[in-house]
């Protein structure tokens, strides 16, 4: 089942057959969080994700992805609003929409990870770790320049 929120020209939906796909992965695989990222792999994460594309009329001007089990856990990613449609709420509303979704409620534990956007995700409530000593990672931040080289 897809859900669908409207406001003014834009809307968001979860239905992943609106997605323009080359504007999600143009995006992302210039970003820092996944530089390189290959079509494939954002494909993959795609489908196994619970996504929030955001448009104006028809045309993808962000995303959003949740990483779920939709019992106890959820994982926010590849949060971006394009460049020409940022400081008009957009943002805060996907946000705003991901965490009252009526799938997403009743979580135990949401994480995201972010460089530098650390106070916009505290008006919903998201803090440093609580206790970041039970907190550990694999972590391969250049995978896509690896896997591209061979």
């Amino acid at each position: 089942m897809s859900y669908k929120w409207q406001r003014d020209d834009y809307h968001i939906s979860t239905d992943v057959n609106q997605l323009d796909v080359g504007v999600v992965h143009q995006f992302l695989a210039s970003s820092y969080w996944a530089k390189d990222l290959p079509l494939e792999v954002l494909q993959r994460s795609l489908k196994n994700s619970l996504i929030f594309g955001l448009y104006k009329e028809n045309e993808q001007i962000g995303l959003a992805r949740v990483i779920t089990d939709y019992a106890t856990f959820a994982y926010i990613a590849d949060v971006f609003v394009l460049a020409p449609y940022r400081r008009q709420g957009l943002g805060k509303w996907l946000i705003e929409t991901i965490v009252s979704h009526p799938e997403l409620q009743g979580l135990r534990r949401w994480l995201l990870a972010t460089k530098d956007a650390h106070e916009f995700y505290r008006q919903f409530g998201f803090t440093e770790l609580n206790n970041p000593a039970r907190f550990m990672e694999k972590w391969n931040p250049n995978i896509y320049q690896h896997n591209r080289a061979e």
